[in-house]
């Protein structure tokens, strides 16, 4: 890998740790740039999510204070999403790569797609929390965590972050919001909490995968991604809560824009 490329690669992670903290979709910006290094969709994936774990520790350690009170809750959550994400790393190993030449786009689309229709997306789930019944006072609330209209969809949510990645804090910020009829800012450290999980999962399956079955995984992307990940994830949510999401998007847009390019060229 050349420097600059490294040097793209690491700071695009950066961006991406701070923005997994805040509102999730940070690996739209490392996925691309390590496709466009001109990685298959399947090794990039494996990359790009074992490094991303890292920034996923960044993350929890920067919520760890609301992570805590939650925490006696969410024990059926964090069961259902090991299961699910580790049923979607298997399929992203089993899926062929001609599949992936086609499927991977497409969720770059689906992504995006998320990400420029965010603040719509917000208004929305605004009106719903307060339409539906409001949060209980004292211990009842974190029994919200534990309700079967929440813990089904969040399954499903895992099963794609495991797969791809990509965008899976939008998709659980969404549902959790939804279901417990809490503000985004509330669920936020839980989603950060459940990404980490997803991330070691993903990783430890490409682990095997790769210790045993030979499943490509670029080590030095990994690294990369990983140490600019942690730096962003721990240091860097504080900034990126004060950029303007227009800002965010903008930048996230561009760079899976050029991906998608990539891919059809």
């Amino acid at each position: 890998m050349e420097p600059l490329s490294a040097l793209l690669l690491f700071v695009m992670a950066m961006m991406a740790g701070a923005i997994n903290s805040a509102v999730g979709s940070g690996s739209l910006l490392t996925l691309p740039v390590l496709m466009a290094l001109g990685l298959p969709p399947g090794v990039a994936v494996r990359t790009n999510t074992t490094g991303m774990m890292f920034a996923s520790f960044g993350s929890v350690l920067g919520y760890r204070k609301e992570i805590k009170r939650e925490l006696p809750y969410l024990g059926p959550m964090i069961v259902v999403t090991i299961l699910a994400s580790g049923t979607g790393s298997l399929l992203l190993l089993s899926s062929p790569s001609s599949t992936l030449d086609f499927v991977v786009p497409v969720l770059i689309v689906v992504a995006l797609l998320m990400v420029i229709f965010q603040p719509k997306l917000t208004a929305w789930l605004g009106q719903r929390a307060a339409a539906g019944a409001p949060g209980e006072p004292g211990g009842a609330v974190g029994q919200a965590w534990k309700r079967p209209q929440l813990i089904a969809p969040m399954g499903a949510a895992a099963v794609y972050g495991g797969y791809f990645t990509a965008a899976q804090g939008i998709l659980y910020m969404a549902i959790m919001s939804v279901a417990t009829g809490r503000s985004l800012k509330d669920v936020n450290p839980v989603k950060n909490f459940l990404s980490l999980f997803v991330n070691i999962t993903a990783a430890l399956v490409y682990l095997v995968a790769w210790a045993f079955f030979g499943a490509e995984i670029v080590w030095l992307g990994v690294l990369i991604v990983a140490a600019g990940g942690l730096i962003g994830g721990v240091g860097g949510s504080q900034i990126a809560k004060r950029l303007p999401n227009s800002v965010l998007r903008g930048i996230i847009v561009v760079v899976a824009l050029v991906a998608l390019v990539r891919q059809f060229v």
